[in-house]
This record gives C-alpha cells, sequence and structure tokens, in this order.
C-alpha cells in the first residue's frame, strides 16, 4: 500500500550523531517565479511504441512523437539510443517484421510498433511476449546508463535498482516550491504504468502533474526512470522546471557509496547541555572576482574528537546563496563530536554554473565562544585546478594545522578480463586511524581514458592526512548487468610515510556478476610483497584451472618450447630432447596416469617408454614407476613446468641447442624451463569445445546473433565442431542449433547458415598454445574481440584479441563425412573433457585379471615414503566360504581414490580361509574423506567362490573406525555372477549414499557377423566415480550378444549420481570374434530416465595402426518417460541415409560417392556422401549420413561411384 507522509523542515536524526540540524541567520523573502501564459498551436502528437529488435525480453519504450519533441529524424534516432540498449545505438527503424525501414518521421503511424537496430539487419521479436514485461522493481534487466538522474548525489542510491525487492521510498517536491513535499511508496498498484504513477502523484500534491524532473532539473521520462532515480523527483504540471534548493539530506547523502550505509548509533534522546554545546555558527565567505560563485548544493562535514557529524547541506530560503563576494552565515547543530580537528566542503555540482572558488570559513562554538578561521582559497570545480569539488582542511591551532594535509597516490588496476573496464562514475572512500575522506569521485586519471581493460589508473587525492590506513570502500554507479567493473586491486600510497597499502579484490563490481555488488569494502595488506604472492598464487591457481583439462587420461599431448623453437621428443634409445617438429612421431606423449597434477607421459610411439628423471636425468624409463611420475606446475603465463614428483625441485630443463641441462652448468637466460602444452585431436568432426578467451571467459552466442568473448565458461559457450577439410572447420552452437559462426559483411556474429562463410581456417599460434580463426572466403580477416567482449572481425597482429583457448569437451571423430561401422576403421576413442573446478579425476577402472604388474609397483613403492598419517589397518573376514584367488580392494574418497591394492602376504594360500579374519596394512594417498570401498577377486584358482562377511578399515594414528557390512557370495555361479562387490559408508545406521542395481540393455548390431563369443567389460562413470570394469556375464538371453539381439544385465554399485559415461571392452581373439555394438541403455530403478550411450562400431577397432579393445562411450541423451529417440534437431528436408555396402570380398570403394534425389518432376543435384579414402563404403560396413533435400516425395534415386569401382541403382 503507498503511504504518503508530509516532510518538516526539521532535520532527522542522523546516523553518527543523535541530531543534525541547520538553521539559516539571514532570511531574504524568496522571489516568486512568475507563471506564464504560453498560447501555442495545436500540435498532432503520435504515441509509437519502439521495441529491440531480436530481443523479446525488451519491454519497449514509449514516445510522443511531433514536430515540436523532435525536429529531425535523426534527433528521434539520438533519443531512442539513450533508451534502447544496443551496441551502437538506434540506427535503424523498422516495421514489427523488419520488411520497411522508416527514413522519415511522417513515415510514423500513431499507436503503432516499431522495431530499434544497430544495422539494416532486422530479428523479429513477439510483441505480445515483449509487452508482458515484468515490473520495474522485479526486473533485473540491463538498463542504460543514459538513465542515471542527478549529478553525483542523484548517481548515488542506497540501493541498486536492479537488487529492488520492497517497495521504495520517493520524495516528490513540488516545481518551484522546495518547501512542499511528500513521500510516497512505490507500490505495485501505483506503478502499473508511469500514467497511472502521474495522476496519483496529482492526487498526493492536490495540482495537476504531467511531468517528472530529477532535482537538477533533467527529465524523468520513464517509470523506468523514477526506479533508477537518486530518490527525489520535482512534480510539474505543463510549465517548465524551475530551480530550487530542493533539499534531500534526509535521503540521500554524498559522501556515502551505494549499498554502503554509516554506522548506526543506539537512538537515545539528547540533553539539552549536548543540544548547547554542539550548536555552532558557520560562516562561508565565497571569493569576489568574477563567476566564483556557485549554483550547486554546498554541505559541510564536521570531524571531532569524539565523532563526525553527517553531511549538513547550508542553504536557505532565498537561493541566493555563495555568490560572488557574499558571506553567508548560517547555524548548525551537530551534537558533541568533541574537539574539531578538520572540516570537509563540497558541492553537488549541480545547476547551470557549478563552480565554485571558496575563499575562506569561520567556525565558532556557540556554548564556549571559540572560534577557528580555516582558509580555504581553493577552486571546488570539475574543470579547474585539480578537478576536486570536495576538499579537506585542518583546524588551526595558534595559527598552525592539527594535521597535515596529504595527496595520497591512489593506483587502481582494472582486470583482464574482457569487458573488464567501465564508463561508469568510480568512487572511493579510504578510512584510517584518523577519520576517512568521504567518498570521492576518481574524476581526473593520468590517462586519457579511465577504468580501460587491464590498464592502471593513478589519482591524487588530497585529505587531512588519516594516518595508517585500515581500509577503503570503492563502488560504482553503473547500474544493471553488463555495465560493471572488474576490479583487479587497489594500491594507496602516502607520500608522508612513503608507505604502501596494497587492497586486493580480484572481483567483478557488477550485477550481472559474482555475487552482484557494485561495492566492495576491502582490508589493507601488511605490505604489498604478500599483496603480489597473494596475485601470483591466485593466478597461477586460475591458470591450473583452466588448463587441467588437457592432463585427462587418455589425451595425446606435445610439450613445446619458445627458445628453442621445439618439440620434446623421447627417443628409441630413452634420450630426450627439444628440437622435434611438429609431425615428429616421437613427440607426442599420452596421458596414461593422472591424479591431481601427477601424471606419467607415455610415448605414444614406444609405449613401453615414458619421461621419467633418473638421478636428475631426464630419460625414458619403463612405464608405471615412480621415477615417471611428474608433477605439472603451471605458470599464470600458461606455460607449464615439468616436475619430479619423487624427488621436488628436480625439473625438465633445455638449453637453446634443446638439450637436457643442469640449471647450474650455464647462465641462466641460457636456460628453459617452460613448455607450452598442445593437445592432438581437438577439432575432429562433432567434437564439442568451448573457445576460452581468458581464463574465466568464452566465447558464447547472445540472443540476438552477436558473440562475446566475454560469456561465461559454461554451456551455453559450447560449440560443436563441423570438419569440412584438413585444418578448415565450421563451428556450430551447441545451445542454438543451425546457427554458425561467421564473418560476413564486415560483421562477425554467429547468424550463420553453414555456407562458405562460416568456414574457418584454424591458426596454432606455438607462442602462446592458442589458436586464431581466419575466415576461409574474406582471408586476412580473423575473428577478434573488442575490449567490451564484441566479436568483430580484424586483420591479424598477433595481439590476445585474435586468440583462444580451445577446451574439449567431448573429443570428436577423425572421420568428416559419416560415421564408418568396419572393423578396420581408422577412428580415434571418443574421450569427453567435462570437468569441474575442483573435481578429483577420474580413475580408469581396470579388471583385476588385467592388472599390470607397472601398476602394482606404483603402489607399491609409495609405501615407505609416505607418512604415518596416511596408512591403515584392513581387516577381512570370510564366511563359510573361502577362496585362494587374488583380492584386490580399490577405497574411493571425496577428494580421489587408491587402487587397485592387492591384499596378498608372503603365505598366500593361508589366506582368505572359511571363518578366518585376515589384517593387512595399507597407505592412502590423500583421497579425502572415504565414502565407498570395492572389493573382489579374479576368479584364477581353484576355489573361485568367496564368501565375503566383513570389512573392516582402522586408521593407524588417529584409530578412526570404518566397518562394512557385506555378507555377499563373490561367484561367476551366484546371483548375477558378481566377483566384485562395491560396500559405501554408513552413518548413523544409514549408508552415505545407497547401493543402486542399474539395469544394463546391451544393443548387438543388425550387421553381418555382428554377434560374438568374446567376453565382455563394461564400466560405469557417474559424478561419484566409477563402478568397476564388471563383466557382462548373466543375461536375459540363452546366448549373449547375438546379431540384433537385445541382452539385459544388472550391475550393482554405489551410486554414481548422473551418469556421464561408460568404458567398454571386448576381448577378441581373433577378427571373427569382433562385436558389433550399436547402443548402452541404461536405467536406475525408481527413475523414469535412462542414459543412452550411442556405439555404432566394431570392437576393437583399428586406429593409428594399433588395436583398441575398449572406447569410451558418452551419455548422447536423457530420455524421460522413454519418447521417440531424437539425436538432434531436425530441420525441413533433413534425411537420414544409410549406405550398406555388401560383405563380398572386394564389395567396398576408395572412390568418392555421391548421391541423386529424384521426385517431383525435380533433380536434387548430386550430393556429395564422402570418398571411401576416408574408411568409408569398406565391405560389411553401415555408413550414416544426413543430407539436406528440399524433395517431399521421392521417386527414384541415384548413386554415382565417380566411375571408379562399381555403378548402383536403386528404386524406392
Amino acid at each position: 500500500m503507498l503511504e504518503k507522509s508530509q516532510v518538516s523542515s526539521k532535520m532527522s536524526e542522523t546516523p553518527s550523531t543523535s541530531f543534525s540540524m541547520i538553521h539559516p541567520m539571514s532570511s531574504e523573502g524568496q522571489v516568486p517565479s512568475p507563471r506564464h501564459a504560453n498560447i501555442t498551436r495545436p500540435v498532432v502528437a503520435k504515441r509509437i511504441s519502439f521495441y529491440k529488435s531480436g530481443d523479446p525480453q525488451f519491454g519497449g519504450v514509449k514516445v510522443v512523437v511531433n514536430s515540436r519533441s523532435f525536429k529531425t529524424f535523426d534527433a528521434l534516432l539520438d533519443n531512442l539510443s539513450r533508451k534502447v540498449p544496443l551496441p551502437f545505438g538506434v540506427r535503424n527503424i523498422s516495421t514489427p517484421r523488419g520488411r520497411h525501414s522508416i527514413t522519415k518521421l511522417e513515415e510514423l503511424e500513431d499507436g503503432e510498433s516499431y522495431l530499434c537496430s544497430h544495422n539494416r539487419k532486422v530479428l523479429p521479436v513477439d510483441l505480445d511476449k515483449a509487452r508482458r514485461r515484468p515490473r520495474p522493481w522485479l526486473s533485473s534487466r540491463s538498463i542504460s546508463t543514459h538513465v542515471h538522474l542527478g549529478s553525483v548525489t542523484a548517481a548515488m542510491p542506497t540501493t541498486a535498482p536492479a537488487m529492488l525487492r520492497a517497495p521504495r521510498r520517493l520524495v516528490v517536491f513540488r516545481n518551484g516550491d522546495p518547501k512542499t513535499r511528500h513521500v510516497v511508496l512505490l507500490s505495485r498498484r501505483v506503478t502499473q504504468t508511469f500514467e497511472a504513477f502521474l495522476q496519483y502523484l496529482t492526487q498526493v500534491m492536490q495540482c495537476p502533474v504531467t511531468k517528472l524532473y530529477a532535482t537538477d532539473g533533467r527529465k524523468v521520462p520513464s517509470l523506468q526512470a523514477v526506479i533508477l532515480s537518486s530518490g527525489a523527483v520535482v512534480a510539474a504540471g505543463r510549465e517548465p522546471f524551475k530551480p530550487g534548493n530542493y533539499d534531500i539530506q534526509k535521503y540521500l547523502l554524498p559522501a556515502r557509496l551505494p549499498g554502503i550505509s554509516h554506522r548506526v548509533y543506539r537512538k537515545s534522546k539528547p540533553s539539552l547541555e549536548k543540544r548547547k554545546s554542539g550548536n555552532w555558527k558557520v560562516s562561508v565567505i565565497t571569493s569576489d572576482f568574477p563567476n566564483a560563485g556557485t549554483s550547486s548544493q554546498v554541505y559541510i562535514v564536521l570531524y571531532g574528537q569524539c565523532r563526525s557529524s553527517m553531511p549538513i547541506y547550508l542553504y536557505g530560503r532565498d537561493g541566493a546563496r555563495f555568490q560572488d563576494g557574499r558571506k553567508d552565515i548560517f547555524t548548525i547543530t551537530v551534537g558533541d563530536i568533541g574537539k574539531p580537528f578538520k572540516i570537509r566542503i563540497g558541492h553537488t555540482n549541480s545547476g547551470c554554473s557549478p563552480s565554485w572558488h571558496c575563499k575562506g570559513i569561520e567556525l565558532q562554538n556557540m556554548n564556549s565562544g571559540e572560534k577557528f578561521y580555516i582558509p580555504v582559497q581553493r577552486w571546488l570545480a570539475q574543470e579547474k585546478e585539480d578537478g576536486e569539488i570536495c576538499r579537506e582542511f585542518p583546524i588551526l591551532s595558534k595559527g598552525q594545522p592539527v594535521l597535515p594535509v596529504t595527496k595520497y597516490e591512489v593506483y587502481i588496476t582494472t582486470g583482464e578480463l574482457w569487458n573488464a573496464g567501465t564508463l561508469a562514475n568510480v568512487y572511493l572512500s579510504i578510512y584510517g586511524e584518523k577519520g576517512d575522506t568521504g567518498s570521492r569521485k576518481l574524476f581526473r586519471s593520468k590517462s586519457a581514458l579511465k577504468f580501460l581493460r587491464g590498464q592502471i589508473d593513478t589519482f591524487f587525492l588530497e585529505a587531512v592526512n588519516l594516518g595508517n590506513l585500515c581500509k577503503i570502500v570503492i563502488g560504482h554507479d553503473g547500474l544493471g548487468p553488463g555495465n560493471g567493473w572488474f576490479l583487479e586491486d587497489v594500491v594507496i600510497r602516502d607520500p608522508t610515510t612513503n608507505h604502501e597499502y596494497a587492497f586486493f579484490c580480484h572481483r567483478w563490481l557488477d550485477e550481472g556478476e559474482d555475487d552482484g555488488r557494485i561495492v566492495r569494502e576491502m582490508y589493507a595488506m601488511d605490505n604489498t610483497i604478500f599483496s603480489v604472492r597473494k596475485k601470483l598464487e591466485l593466478k597461477r591457481k586460475e591458470t591450473w584451472a583452466a588448463e587441467s583439462w588437457k592432463f585427462r587420461r587418455g589425451n595425446t599431448l606435445q610439450f613445446y618450447n619458445k627458445i628453442t623453437g621445439g618439440f620434446v621428443r623421447l627417443h628409441p634409445d630413452g634420450m630426450v630432447d627439444a628440437v622435434g617438429e611438429q609431425t615428429d612421431r616421437y613427440g607426442l606423449f599420452d596421458v596414461i596416469f593422472n591424479k591431481g597434477n601427477i601424471c606419467i607421459f607415455q610415448s605414444h610411439e614406444m609405449r613401453h617408454l615414458s619421461l621419467a628423471f633418473d638421478n636428475s636425468v631426464v630419460t625414458g624409463m619403463p612405464s608405471g614407476g615412480a621415477l615417471t611420475e611428474l608433477r605439472v606446475l603451471y605458470q599464470p603465463n600458461r606455460c607449464a613446468l615439468l616436475e619430479s614428483a619423487l624427488c621436488p625441485g628436480h625439473t625438465l630443463v633445455v638449453d637453446r641447442q634443446g638439450k637436457i641441462a643442469d640449471e647450474s652448468s650455464v647462465g641462466y637466460a641460457e636456460l628453459s624451463k617452460e613448455f607450452l602444452v598442445f593437445v592432438k585431436g581437438i577439432f575432429l568432426n562433432s567434437a564439442v569445445v568451448m573457445l576460452a578467451t581468458s581464463l574465466c571467459q568464452a566465447l558464447c552466442l547472445q540472443p540476438d546473433g552477436t558473440c562475446t568473448g566475454a560469456g561465461n565458461q559454461s554451456e551455453q559457450s559450447y560449440w560443436r565442431v563441423h570438419r569440412v577439410s584438413s585444418g578448415i572447420c565450421m563451428f556450430e552452437s551447441v545451445k542454438n542449433a543451425r546457427m554458425f559462426l561467421r564473418i560476413k559483411d564486415g560483421h562477425c556474429n554467429g547468424t550463420g547458415t553453414g555456407d562458405t562463410d562460416c568456414h574457418f581456417k584454424i591458426k596454432r599460434n606455438l607462442e602462446n598454445a592458442s589458436i586464431s580463426l581466419e575466415s576461409l572466403k574474406s582471408p586476412g580477416l580473423f575473428v577478434g574481440l573488442q575490449p567490451d567482449g564484441q566479436a568483430k572481425p580484424v586483420i591479424y597482429t598477433k595481439d590476445e584479441n585474435v586468440c583462444f583457448y580451445p577446451q574439449v569437451i567431448q573429443f570428436g571423430r577423425e572421420n568428416p563425412m559419416g560415421m564408418s561401422a568396419t572393423p578396420s576403421q581408422g577412428e580415434d576413442e571418443i574421450h569427453t573433457s567435462k570437468y569441474q573446478k575442483e573435481a578429483p579425476p577420474e580413475p580408469k577402472a581396470r579388471h583385476p585379471s588385467l592388472l599390470s604388474s607397472e601398476e602394482e609397483s606404483r603402489h607399491s613403492y609409495t609405501t615407505e615414503t609416505l607418512q604415518a598419517e596416511d596408512k591403515w589397518r584392513v581387516l577381512v573376514l570370510t564366511g563359510d566360504m573361502g577362496t585362494q584367488a587374488n583380492v584386490t580392494l580399490w577405497v574411493y574418497g571425496d577428494e580421489g581414490v587408491t587402487g587397485p591394492i592387492s591384499l596378498t602376504k608372503e603365505s598366500p594360500e593361508h589366506l582368505f580361509l572359511p571363518g578366518q579374519q585376515d589384517e593387512f596394512q595399507v597407505v592412502l594417498r590423500s583421497i579425502g574423506e572415504i565414502y565407498k570401498i570395492r572389493i573382489g577377486h579374479d576368479g584364477n584358482s581353484g576355489q573361485p567362490e568367496w564368501s565375503l562377511q566383513r570389512v573392516t578399515m582402522e586408521h593407524m594414528k588417529s584409530k578412526k573406525t570404518l566397518t562394512f557390512d557385506a555378507n555377499a557370495r563373490l561367484s561367476r555361479n551366484h546371483a548375477n555372477g558378481d566377483i566384485v562387490c562395491e560396500l559405501p559408508v554408513m552413518k548413523e545406521g544409514e549408508p552415505i549414499f545407497p547401493l543402486v542395481r542399474y539395469h544394463v540393455d546391451v544393443y548387438t548390431g543388425q550387421l553381418k557377423k555382428a554377434e560374438t563369443e568374446s567376453d565382455i567389460y563394461l564400466c560405469l562413470y557417474g559424478e561419484r566415480g566409477d563402478s568397476g570394469l564388471r563383466l557382462l556375464h548373466r543375461s536375459n538371453m540363452p546366448v549373449r550378444f547375438q546379431r540384433g539381439q537385445i541382452d539385459a544385465f544388472q550391475i550393482e554399485a554405489v551410486s554414481l549420481g548422473n551418469l556421464q559415461k561408460v568404458l567398454l571392452h571386448c576381448e577378441a581373439s581373433d577378427k571373427s570374434q569382433y562385436w558389433y555394438c550399436e547402443k548402452i541403455v541404461i536405467r536406475e530403478p525408481g527413475t523414469t530416465s535412462e542414459s543412452i550411450f550411442i556405439c555404432e562400431r566394431w570392437i576393437p577397432f583399428m586406429s593409428q595402426g594399433l588395436m583398441h579393445s575398449e572406447i569410451e562411450l558418452y551419455c548422447q541423451e536423457m530420455q524421460i518417460n522413454h519418447p521417440p529417440k531424437i539425436q538432434e534437431k531436425a530441420n525441413d528436408g533433413d534425411w537420414k541415409v544409410t549406405v550398406v555396402t555388401g560383405d563380398l570380398e572386394r564389395a567396398g570403394t576408395t572412390a568418392t560417392v555421391s548421391l541423386c534425389v529424384y521426385g517431383e518432376a525435380k533433380c536434387s543435384g548430386p550430393i556429395i556422401l564422402g570418398s571411401g579414402k576416408h574408411h568409408l563404403f569398406n565391405p560389411n560396413s553401415a555408413d550414416i549420413f544426413k543430407v539436406n533435400c528440399t524433395l517431399t516425395h521421392l521417386d527414384m534415386i541415384f548413386v554415382d561411384g565417380n566411375k571408379c569401382g562399381y555403378i548402383c541403382f536403386f528404386y524406392m
């Protein structure tokens, strides 16, 4: 409900004192402004609504257009540019469907709606949806900063309007009569429309209200502008704005930053003595030379030994204060502040002539009679001297200042993120032992343009010395998302002591980023060295978070050194150097082990060798040993150091000739230990990538079709790669299908349709491990970024604005045209690199029988080196049936996993006997809080069955005990045939995560000889680790994995959360046992959803000359209630074409195959499907393609083998 109240002339209690009052000594009669009767011709007005092109969330603006308000069409465009947020302002007005452009005022029709855009291309919007906009107090839309009203005071609301949740108060003055004012509440009832609000004010003010103004005379044109106002408006009828002393002291104070309130003291009724002791006579003397007076509202702040006053406005009834050569006298009441030591005086920089030259200030304590004189003799003007409109002066004691005046040097660093800069007004308040500076606008920087991305701005802030600094409060008035600022840090130097105070921020001040705050309170560091260290450490962590995806297990890497200009190579004899070429086969390394930042890099060419440190010498050694574990240390410049995990401090160092060197052998300048890391196979077909533009930003497609490099690294920034040919790709938005990145007509956006404008040549930058995208149609033009992050075509200059750092979300396939299903197909494994910051690496599960000696040795050597804090005692209680098989344990924690751990001793035949409890000691390496274990055997013994009753784990030092009751029979002939079981940690009698029996459906393909008799293993991966590699043993079918058959299995495991991928393993002894898998479908009991993992390939398969018996499949889709399968969004004219090649010998072809479709007396023309040289059209294979054909009725198709191989005719 909207309330109103008459505001008395008496000032309210202030937060810092009990009371603060002002009484003007002289009262000259106020000269009333005569009301002129203007007789004008009637003007025909058109009321028109304007909306933003392509943005249905923009609620539109209503404008009254007539010959008096807009003389020309350009004047209308300029006015709309301040109201409709467009990157380059409003430059085009068109009809709602974008068919006709408006070029004259006469073409606009009354009551109609039009679209505004910044170029000729117009994106239609649903006007009905746009008109149903949310109320202003619930809206968090970006509102142009041109709407901000008022001066310094008007630019600082105490609460950001975009964050407004409760009705706010508004002070409404009557035009020309500042004494008549009311306070209203902006509630929903009265703010349905701007017109309704004006009608309500007519009732409240008891006079016609047709227009609203800010207190400095600027017009308030809309309801949004009212919400964003300074908290006070002037209500007027048809008469023009009348200047006056519209005092808003009670509601807004310039010394207060947005969102920061002063200390509030307990309210109490002040005594008469304190009132008398707080009465001061203030005389302000304006200099007597021309134009020394001011039209602004002047305020003062008194600082005493007990406390300070609030800003007190010095105003009178005559409106002629602070004129040339005049002495203005006031009496103020500030309470008991103690003995004064400084005064601050300033003005609001409002009115027609705000500049002011003050000659001096006289203070007299009305109670004690003590007098003080402060000589000022300074300009308070933005265009004079140092541009300050607020100054501080110390009180003189015996002719000498009690404190010196200090000119603090302020260094403000804007972050290097895209769109980190701001055009908003920035305000700073410094706090020290002896008070504060008040809120100061940072007006004049040494740089021509302030607060640009990556820039350090230097300001000088003059104030009475504050002593040791303790904190600052910094903020700005850029309201709305996208109008913020990324502040890196602030350094303040006190020239009197030469001491520097560092205030570290590294956060957004933006209503649409971080926590939405535009004001930060920061405390001083002990010294700048600590601040530098903190910044460096934070930068390293952010760099590792951005680059850690490269070291996921299964990735193939190259290490490039900038000094040598070559890649690290591992030769067959074990020698290592850094002079390899980009195509050198010895320069490829596979990540076969990953835990945190510790990895093992195995030679891709020689699988038995890995990079290792042997007595501080870098060489090649057999994989899996402790010497082959390297720690990756990332630097802020995106370079990595490779350090021995066993011997910290020993790093890979090379000299200028690329030879392995010792740091002490030659001068440090001749050595290099930093390497740039490249990942192979990033831009394969159908890969999903993110084009990072900084450590935490990426190239993102916006709703209006434009692209920005300031987007968040989320699914909105995912791009699907369409490989056109070698080194040439297209990038399609994953969230917005059929919208491609393109360069056309001097613009770079995401509105491409997949034509040649969308073809980009990928240029790899060796200097910083980035890539650049060059337009294939417009050679020499690259995708670049402006400082605000907006994408635009630029010429390549090696600047960072053309550099993108790709991150793979999902790896693609080598085949650029289709999907081959032949055993000899040369495709890479599919790996997914979806990751979360701080997430532990996913261990790759292995079957117990596949456990290698290298993995066992990797766990054995660490037992002696790790501290006792990591040791646990494991007690295994066997039931009524023992086993002599090899028993293995895995332990899972929230920070990692340890396993497989072989539970064995010198006499294995005496282990795991019926009713016996066996004790072991194991070392768990920093896995965090344990939440489950997995234990099992390999079934390779005369007694393959085992009755497991209980497992108990006890920490050797803390004596913490975990008990796992199993009561399970691990046997191939029992239950589901599992010889492995998982057990969750129990808490208060309940498992932390429940046991889940996953239902797994395995689809064998329809191709000839697709069946197999081989053993098939499956491992499930989810948010909480993996299930381990399980043999798919018990099927619902009498014979497993037959052609066209669906086999159902069950896998019991501790709940994995949302499934992300599966690992499929087929142990085929010869080619006749190869298996063609179509897909895997997994359901969790109690849910209606299922996870689908598409395979459609033979296993094992050939890749890069090697046979691979396992493949990782990633979740393609989640189906709810089992709707029809839809793999991707279908467009008009899309057809799925499946070409099945026969199983006869030499039935395949290496020719280029094309397809012609006939129907409706038309022909589609040749549609190229692909070439057999790309592993297509092999015997007994099915190749799947998607083609676009506008024919709706097909009569005949024609397949052409390019005159090479067989030519077949088919009729449908």
